[in-house]
């Protein structure tokens, strides 16, 4: 018997693609003799509340979207029994880059029809489930200069973002534990991922797995300005671990805040999961193994 498919869609937000995309997806699905609903949401929260409302119903949920509504959507299904589908229609999908989700239509068809659900950890970070990863520096502000780019798109729009960032950006000093074990770094970001790819396409954290049970915390530390374009430009294939400047670290909770000065400074930074900015420092992160269902290869 053929699934059944509720597709959450954010006319909101990364609408005018999420349409597109779901098309032809929802075309084949129903060919194939398959029931897809689309349901529209008002925005993340009542997403997430659609999801959770046809997950009950037994239907596979279809965050149809980029790593925002795929977040929230995925979120509000984690911890249960419930079926997440993707259908990538944002500016960065990294999750679904993370997890291999085939990017034709056809391909994508035959994973939601026939593929087994594979169980993913998730993060809670301060209370709130995120897929792909949790970070807090000039990476954060850059994810709020490009949520404000209403005329740039995908990586366009966080490089131009990031630019703008570093231009600005000055050195903080970060308190991070992980298990326990307390780290004092001065630098321009700590991030907690999940998932090995972040900011459309970026493989900030190349040894991450989503099925491991662990976090990898990547520090890049305080450096001139010209190094950290280049650490930049390494990031498109994860080279810039191996250099002196950056720190990788492994736990299953993490802890990142400001330090003493900054915060007697008055300072405060945002920290950012799955394309969306929370709050601000501090933010814990820990681990959930295989609190989500997903259909990915």
């Amino acid at each position: 018997m053929a699934r059944a498919f509720t597709a959450i869609v954010n006319p909101a937000a990364g609408g005018a693609a999420a349409g597109p995309a779901l098309a032809p997806i929802a075309r084949l699905l129903r060919e194939a003799g398959a029931d897809v609903g689309v349901e529209h949401s008002r925005g993340l929260e009542h997403a997430g509340s659609l999801a959770r409302r046809a997950a009950g119903a037994g239907r596979v949920v279809l965050g149809v979207g980029g790593d925002g509504m795929v977040g929230r959507v995925g979120g509000a299904l984690a911890g249960t029994d419930a079926v997440l589908g993707i259908v990538p229609a944002g500016r960065g999908n990294d999750f679904a880059r993370q997890l291999g989700v085939p990017p034709d239509p056809a391909g994508l068809a035959r994973l939601l029809l026939d593929g087994a659900p594979r169980p993913v950890d998730v993060i809670e970070a301060n209370g709130r489930p995120v897929l792909g990863s949790v970070y807090a520096g000039v990476d954060a502000v850059a994810n709020r200069n490009a949520n404000r780019a209403r005329l740039l798109r995908g990586p366009v729009a966080y490089y131009a973002g990031a630019l703008r960032a570093v231009a600005s950006w000055r050195p903080a000093d970060y308190r991070v534990t992980v298990d326990g074990e307390e780290h004092r770094r001065l630098g321009y970001t700590v991030v907690a991922a999940n998932s090995g790819y972040y900011g459309s396409g970026r493989r900030i954290a190349p040894g991450a797995r989503v099925d491991d049970g662990m976090l990898d915390v990547v520090l890049i530390r305080h450096a001139p300005r010209t190094l950290f374009f280049a650490v930049m430009r390494e990031l498109s294939d994860g080279s810039h671990v191996r250099r002196p400047e950056v720190e990788v670290l492994r736990g299953r909770e993490v802890r990142i805040e400001l330090g003493e000065a900054s915060a007697a400074s008055g300072r405060t930074l945002p920290y950012g999961a799955d394309g969306e900015l929370p709050g601000v420092l501090p933010v814990t992160a820990r681990v959930m193994p295989g609190a989500l269902r997903v259909l990915a290869p």
